[in-house]
């Protein structure tokens, strides 16, 4: 059963990673953990902004603003496969 998002606070209640066609990948040993993909992150699904950032890929639409906005370039946008 797919349900329409429709008021804030509902993608935290209903899995909408099934639609990406890219995923954040972080390469966690170039990773400086300065928070900026994390506090970046429309979703707010990448964990603690003081680590190396945790996706939870069940949430994440990979929109690529993580991977843009890292300054060390640590996340790279890989397609999915099936």
């Amino acid at each position: 059963m797919i349900l329409p998002i429709s008021k804030p606070g509902t993608t935290t209640q209903v899995i909408t990673g099934e639609w990406k066609s890219f995923m954040p990948i972080v390469e966690a040993q170039k990773c400086i953990k300065c928070g900026i993909c994390q506090n970046m992150c429309p979703e707010g699904i990448m964990g603690d902004p003081k680590a190396v950032p945790e996706i939870d890929y069940n949430y994440c639409k990979g929109c690529s603003i993580c991977a843009n906005e890292c300054p060390v370039k640590c996340i790279e946008m890989k397609m999915v496969e099936e």
